[in-house]
């Protein structure tokens, strides 16, 4: 998930319109048509966000002094907000430039008012009428400290520069990898096994050589199908590669900065500054918990390695012990191996899920589990392709959010998957929420993994969209860091459920079914698979902890000893940190969260155990779980929702099959 805010203007629908679609229930995500609209807007909303602190500086504190800061916060949702979104995926790079210079401002701003004394002790003097009210204090708290509001003032001031030079540098390697168009040259011959539809209508250069991008829907299954392991090669490199050196350089600066941002508070490594608020609560907490899990799956990752050797051996000829398995044959051969142990192909689900038909179906997951109801609506958006759904409560026919969608890559766009909050729910002024979900699918259909993909994002975007939070500010994914995924996790799991997967049928009639067979064989392989899956979500946790607690950050070397030590081991004169931008960004010293959010994850599925479309317990979960947002710290949530405490006894049972 990408966390991040956004606006909306009003839309007016015609009166036809209005009675073929449901109004949308809260003003439309606004459109920029031009540079000079981007800073129109900018300096618009940043006025508007300075005139609101001065007014919040004078206030009297009286009992509706909470409601007024969390004002500040929908202002800034509905300024700031749209204006970080479409750097990351609006057509015109002019405008995304644009964007980014203003988002510099909005840190800026961010900065100052995270600094601002007089707000920050008119808070801890606010009058709290119940316990969320004292939640929300205390987040809030929490996060004008973190800010440095009291720091003295020399520290402070440092504290200032660092937070803005690191907003700075996160922009400028994603931008370095978002707008590099990276393009890999082919014959048509080197793509022996690729998919046609994959490559045939991609462009050509001066040769004739077909140029494919490293956007999913082409790496993937260049990495899974192409029999030419120098093609494959030549397509990991240049993933592999994102960002370059000057990432690797701009990923040293962010470290070094956050070291010293922790040490401006007295602490001796960012880990534990950063964790001290989240779930695990420190970095050896973190530490441990990793360590949990690497005896299983090493293990596994070892055993699976040595039946990729045999698999190479054999489909080239050559003796096992002279057989080595490089990092750009992991994806084939594993595959094969799926082929051929569990006759699985991942390509050979797509025509069974089309793009916007899977799309369909999976809100039809969410529909028949948690109450509610989709329904598209005619919208103008950043791009011509991109959908808007209502949302609405099923009993009541209420609607209750908004979702926006983008499924398909091009140049310029976010080339990975995540969802932006773009509205939080604010019960106590009627606010409802909205969400973008963005991904980059094959128009020619989906495999299960990439169902999965979706299921994951989508359940991020429900996490958002029903939320009904007092204030926005506690609203749907902003609750702890290591908590945020779980929710989504969960749902990943639903794909392979049999009843569930008959839900297709009910919003495409004339989409074959999936075979029985092919799902027992897909669930068999995805077991198959999971210690390489776990080993390398146990290395970037790892990674990124040992990075944040370097004194002086070298990410290119630590990271070539670390995958050295692994079963596949380091490739000389790779760069794999310079493309791993969530730790560049949010998820900083704080990646082990994935797994630690699947642990929570795996817990929560139990109460689904027996019925995965069970609609009662799914109002629960809804009620208890994802309404809540940070209204209450996750793990009371869990507990609420579970009638017990979480432990990680689903996750282990799961590591063992």
């Amino acid at each position: 998930m990408k966390p991040a805010l956004i606006t909306l203007a009003v839309l007016l629908l015609t009166a036809a319109a209005a009675q073929a679609q449901p109004k949308l229930p809260a003003p439309n995500f606004p459109h920029y048509a031009s540079i000079a609209d981007v800073q129109t807007r900018c300096d618009a909303g940043l006025k508007g966000a300075t005139q609101r602190v001065k007014a919040l500086e004078k206030r009297k504190v009286d009992a509706g002094w909470l409601a007024a800061l969390d004002d500040l916060t929908v202002h800034l949702e509905d300024h700031q907000g749209p204006n970080d979104f479409i750097l990351n995926i609006h057509p015109d790079k002019a405008i995304r430039d644009a964007a980014q210079a203003c988002s510099l401002r909005w840190a800026d701003f961010a900065s100052s008012l995270g600094q601002n004394e007089k707000v920050y002790r008119a808070l801890q003097k606010a009058p709290k009428a119940d316990g969320i009210d004292a939640e929300f204090v205390r987040l809030a708290s929490g996060q004008f400290e973190d800010s440095g509001v009291a720091l003295p003032a020399t520290k402070r001031a440092r504290a200032k520069q660092i937070l803005d030079k690191l907003t700075e540098l996160d922009q400028q390697f994603n931008k370095t990898i978002r707008d590099a168009g990276t393009r890999v040259a082919f014959t048509e011959a080197e793509l022996k096994g690729v998919p046609v539809s994959v490559w045939e209508k991609a462009k050509r250069d001066a040769q004739g050589r077909v140029l494919l991008g490293v956007d999913y829907p082409s790496y993937v299954p260049v990495m899974r199908s192409a029999e030419s392991s120098e093609t494959r090669q030549r397509m990991w490199l240049a993933k592999t590669n994102e960002g370059g050196q000057p990432n690797l350089d701009v990923l040293a600066q962010i470290v070094t900065l956050r070291g010293e941002y922790a040490g401006l508070f007295g602490f001796g490594n960012y880990v534990d500054f950063n964790l001290r608020r989240r779930m695990a609560k420190d970095g050896a907490t973190a530490a441990r918990f990793l360590d949990s899990v690497t005896g299983a799956v090493n293990a596994r990752e070892k055993a699976e390695l040595q039946e990729l050797r045999a698999a190479k051996a054999q489909h080239l000829g050559s003796p096992l012990d002279q057989t080595k398995v490089e990092r750009w044959d992991a994806t084939f051969y594993s595959e094969r191996v799926k082929r051929e142990k569990f006759s699985v192909d991942q390509n050979a689900f797509r025509p069974y899920f089309p793009p916007q038909a899977s799309l369909e179906f999976s809100m039809r997951i969410v529909e028949k589990l948690m109450g509610v109801k989709y329904q598209r609506v005619t919208n103008k958006l950043w791009y011509e392709e991109a959908q808007t759904y209502v949302v609405s409560d099923a009993a009541s026919g209420q609607p209750i959010a908004q979702m926006y969608v983008d499924l398909y890559p091009r140049d310029g766009k976010y080339n990975h998957a995540a969802v932006w909050p773009l509205r939080g729910s604010a019960t106590r002024i009627g606010r409802t929420p909205a969400a973008a979900l963005v991904v980059n699918f094959d128009r020619n259909g989906l495999t299960l993994d990439e169902v999965e993909t979706l299921l994951h994002e989508l359940g991020h975007a429900v996490h958002v969209n029903l939320s009904t939070t007092r204030y926005a500010a506690t609203a749907g994914t902003t609750v702890m860091h290591d908590f945020v995924e779980a929710p989504s996790q969960m749902l990943e799991d639903w794909i392979y459920d049999k009843q569930v997967l008959k839900l297709m049928q009910e919003v495409c009639a004339t989409c074959k079914p999936v075979p029985d067979t092919m799902v027992d064989q897909a669930l068999a392989a995805k077991h198959y698979g999971k210690g390489g899956q776990f080993g390398r979500q146990h290395l970037y946790a790892s990674y990124d902890l040992a990075l944040h607690q370097q004194a002086k950050p070298e990410p290119l070397p630590l990271w070539a000893r670390m995958e050295g030590a692994t079963p596949l081991g380091y490739v000389p004169g790779t760069m794999f940190p310079a493309g791993f931008a969530h730790i560049a960004g949010g998820y900083g010293s704080g990646y082990y969260g994935y797994l630690w959010s699947l642990v929570v994850a795996m817990d929560l599925r139990t109460a689904f155990a027996a019925d995965k479309l069970n609609a009662d317990v799914g109002k629960r979960y809804r009620d208890l779980v994802l309404g809540q947002g940070a209204q209450k710290p996750a793990p009371e949530l869990v507990k609420a929702f579970l009638g017990r405490e979480s432990n990680s006894q689903a996750f282990f049972e799961y590591l063992k099959k």
